[in-house]
């Protein structure tokens, strides 16, 4: 089996990948090919992940295949350096080596999901990416400034949509479908989509849903307040009037219509009643569309040419009611962000042989941000203007460009280095305290990565890097009720900025690949949400971001793969991290820190058409908590008690055209919560799934 890079592959596995896309399921269930995982993120080149300095985590097609996923981010679970929290069921966030939210860039083919209100805290953005169109994932975990962006400061995670091609010049038709059914919370998700083309051209429709009900924890309790329902659809057209040049034009839509917030409905811990009586995002909505123009014509400046543009719209319209109270509170608020990226290489010829592998480009964004609010008399309907989440109207855009060179000047030596410079222009119009911000900071940042081949086999790695993330509208504007904290704008922020190191080893022989990095990130005026010392009337803590703290994160994360053959394989994962907090000069716990966690599976071939999956996923308890984790109601103030979840899979692919996924999820029925997340996982959860082609 050979493996997909960008979109191109060869026609018998472009009639498989259309067959079974909507579990991006494998040729056949007991066929685990032997090849090496490609990936293009870090470096934004083809490379093999066991070249690239960076720690890599790639989450291919055939891995997407065995996940059962509510979200996007589900199928980052258990991976080296990847945490997954989430608030609410059907929204969830990758911590990347400790860091979440804007701390941590997220890209959709290559353009930005990150835009002007995105928390650097656990957010619902990220489901916003159809899940049920991914061709794989890729988690580049540390520094990544150079090549992505400056605030790229605990590493990238890129989702990229699944682009088919055709072999040939006779035009050609085909579809796949698939439903996917979940016991524990009576889930129901379809899909179905088409494609028709040649060579040159192709275009490409499909559509998903998902209906999930309210879930059944551990112990068999329904938690209420967790049903909610996701849509999306797609499409695309390529063309390509030459081998070395293509246009593609493609658009996506993703939206939950109503998802409750499930942890400030119901009480916490700490609290006799919940914080709310109403509280549901309605809609959460994204809207994209890019135009891509990708050359590989050979130029006397680029030897291969990526540019787009693009334009995206994210809604986050939410309704409130403060426990009890006589009135609700509706927003509506919405993020535009049209941007322009271009990507150029260049093979330079060096001294000895020793080629450069030049790399350089630019981005250009535009942010612009409308916020309303309203409250609404339950007795009478009547509706009075109150302040807006954020100021409505505010803007932000950046420039940033940037230069990298790949070098090797020996066979056993390669560097990268690259360096960025970021401009940003923010305004934000007077709130209803007539604060207004005007503020246009730039820095450079940049990263250097070293590979040191010590035999065919083993690389030693190491990288460092410098990242600093300009304050977005969500730090310099937001105000109002949060949970149980009621946060207050500051116009006095500054950058946050954090120099990254680290040192690892990466291995790949016959059956076995292996990797083990360890790392340390250093942050300087880190923006925190900062207690004041205040109480509102409501009885909420008064809280304001603030460049207040110094931060150490440090930890360690191994993964090890065996392959026997092409029907057996056996892979582990393990990560640790720890942090410390200044404030003020008294250190303490660092803020969300995942405790040590990991994952064991096996997969195995019981006959060319079937194949099986027993894995645990696990984490060690987590008691070491920053004050904020203390009082924050999705936390035990004790701690996070440790878990382990056993789970069994099997896949049946008994033609080209058909293939069933059923299996047992907790199978001990367990009640677990993953830290930091507001609600208990899943209980014992059969599941069973079909796709087809036609």
């Amino acid at each position: 089996m050979e493996r997909l890079v960008d979109g191109i592959c060869p026609s018998t596995v472009c009639r498989l990948a259309a067959a079974t896309s909507f579990l991006c399921l494998p040729v056949a269930a007991g066929d685990l090919p032997l090849l090496e995982e490609v990936q293009v993120t870090a470096t934004r080149e083809r490379a093999a992940s066991h070249g690239v300095s960076q720690g890599v985590t790639i989450v291919a097609r055939d891995d997407l295949a065995w996940h059962t996923p509510l979200t996007a981010v589900d199928h980052l679970r258990g991976e080296p350096g990847t945490y997954v929290q989430q608030t609410t069921p059907g929204q969830g966030i990758p911590i990347i080596r400790g860091l979440k939210g804007s701390e941590v860039l997220h890209l959709v083919d290559g353009f930005r999901l990150n835009n002007a209100i995105f928390r650097n805290a656990p957010n619902q953005y990220v489901a916003l990416v159809d899940a049920w169109n991914l061709e794989r994932i890729e988690a580049v975990r540390g520094p990544g400034a150079a090549f992505h962006g400056a605030e790229a400061m605990g590493g990238v995670v890129q989702f990229l949509t699944r682009a088919p091609h055709f072999e040939g010049q006779p035009v050609q038709a085909r579809g796949n479908a698939g439903v996917q059914w979940g016991s524990a919370d009576s889930r129901l998700a379809t899909q179905l989509e088409a494609e028709v083309g040649n060579e040159r051209w192709l275009a490409q429709l499909g559509g998903s849903q998902q209906n999930a009900r309210e879930m059944r924890a551990g112990d068999g309790e329904t938690l209420p307040h967790t049903a909610f329902r996701t849509h999306g659809a797609h499409a695309r057209v390529a063309f390509a009037p030459s081998a070395d040049l293509r246009f593609t034009v493609q658009a996506q839509y993703t939206a939950q219509p109503e998802t409750p917030r499930v942890d400030a409905l119901v009480p916490g811990f700490g609290q006799s009643r919940p914080d709310f009586s109403e509280h549901v995002f309605r809609p959460q909505r994204r809207e994209f569309a890019q135009l891509r123009v990708e050359s590989d014509r050979a130029q006397a400046w680029a030897d291969s040419v990526d540019v787009q543009i693009g334009a995206q719209r994210m809604t986050d319209d939410r309704l409130t009611r403060d426990f009890q109270a006589p009135h609700r509170e509706a927003e509506q608020n919405s993020s535009t962000l049209l941007g322009a990226i271009g990507h150029f290489t260049k093979q330079l010829p060096g001294s000895r042989g020793a080629n450069h592998s030049l790399s350089y480009g630019f981005e250009v964004y535009h942010d612009t941000v409308d916020s309303s609010r309203e409250r609404i008399r339950l007795a009478d309907g009547l509706t009075t203007a109150r302040p807006s989440r954020f100021p409505d109207g505010s803007t932000m855009s950046w420039v940033g460009v940037y230069a990298a060179d790949r070098w090797s000047p020996r066979d056993w030596l390669e560097l990268t280095g690259g360096l960025r410079y970021t401009r940003y222009d923010i305004e934000l119009p007077p709130n209803v305290d007539g604060i207004e911000v005007g503020m246009r900071p730039d820095d450079v940042s940049g990263n250097l990565g070293l590979v040191v081949r010590t035999s065919d086999t083993l690389n030693l790695v190491a990288n460092i890097g410098r990242g600093f993330r300009a304050p977005n509208v969500f730090d310099l504007g937001t105000f109002g009720a949060r949970g149980n904290r009621f946060n207050i704008p500051n116009p006095d922020l500054a950058p946050e900025s954090v120099l990254t190191y680290d040192l690892g080893m990466k291995y790949a022989s016959g059956a076995w690949q292996a990797e083990a990095f360890a790392f340390r990130s250093n942050y300087r005026d880190k923006i925190t949400q900062v207690l004041t010392g205040e109480i509102d009337v409501a009885g909420r803590l008064v809280v304001q971001s603030r460049n207040a703290t110094q931060l150490s994160l440090h930890g360690m994360e191994a993964g090890l793969t065996w392959r026997g053959n092409e029907h057996a394989s056996v892979s582990a994962t393990a990560t640790w991290t720890r942090g410390e907090e200044t404030l003020a000069g008294d250190s303490y716990p660092a803020d969300r820190v995942p405790p040590f966690f990991g994952r064991i599976s096996a997969r195995f071939g019981l006959s060319p058409t079937l194949a099986v999956e027993p894995s645990i996923y696990w984490a060690t308890r987590q008691d070491r908590l920053s004050p904020r984790d203390a009082v924050d109601p999705r936390i035990n103030p004790r701690g996070t008690a440790g878990w382990a979840s056993a789970s069994i899979r099997a896949a049946w692919n008994p033609t080209r055209s058909f293939t069933a996924y059923a299996g047992v999820e907790n199978l001990a029925d367990r009640r677990y919560r993953e830290h930091g997340s507001g609600f208990d996982a899943l209980g014992r959860n059969a599941f069973a799934s079909v796709a087809f082609s036609f």
